[in-house]
């Protein structure tokens, strides 16, 4: 028996496609987010990538797969990880769950990042997101996490932009 839960769960991400995140997310905006990021990263040794991703596909739903679970492969399979100093950080905006979530590698989380700082990155960009105004919150978002890398720095110095700053758009 599938659960009423369950059931919103696949009827939200079966009717949100991929014109729903050009409209909240239009070239013009994805432009700015790939300059927020640029700009923020000469501020701090971090790397930030931002990812949006409409909705999971039926089978990840039918599997009950959570958005940290789905954010966390993400940053597997774009190499988020894959920096000199283990300095990288994934946003990740699941539409469909209205969910954000950030994963951030060891070299800038685990015991040296608390997990009020990134929750507190992640529910400012979901009010934004609430009110309609995704723009800003992604902007809010990139800023906040800038902050939050720039107050808990690695301890290791810049390696250079690593990473791309465009946003992964999934």
């Amino acid at each position: 028996m599938v659960s009423m839960t369950t059931f919103s769960r696949w009827l939200r991400h079966g009717c949100t496609g991929s014109w729903q995140r050009r409209r909240r997310f239009p070239a013009g905006t994805l432009a700015r987010i790939e300059a927020a990021i640029r700009d923020c990263e000469a501020r701090h040794p971090g790397e930030i990538r931002f990812a949006v991703e409409a909705a999971l596909p039926l089978s990840a739903i039918w599997h009950g797969t959570p958005p940290r679970a789905r954010a966390l492969q993400v940053f597997a399979e774009q190499g988020v990880w894959d920096t000199e100093h283990n300095n990288g950080v994934l946003i990740y905006v699941l539409l469909a769950d209205r969910d954000v979530e950030i994963v951030a590698d060891r070299g800038v989380g685990d015991a040296r990042v608390p997990a009020s700082e990134w929750e507190s990155c992640c529910r400012l960009m979901e009010a934004a997101f609430r009110e309609d105004h995704f723009e800003q919150g992604a902007l809010a978002g990139i800023g906040a996490v800038a902050a939050v890398l720039a107050k808990y720095p690695p301890a290791r110095p810049d390696a250079g932009n690593e990473l791309p700053d465009q946003p992964i758009v999934l």
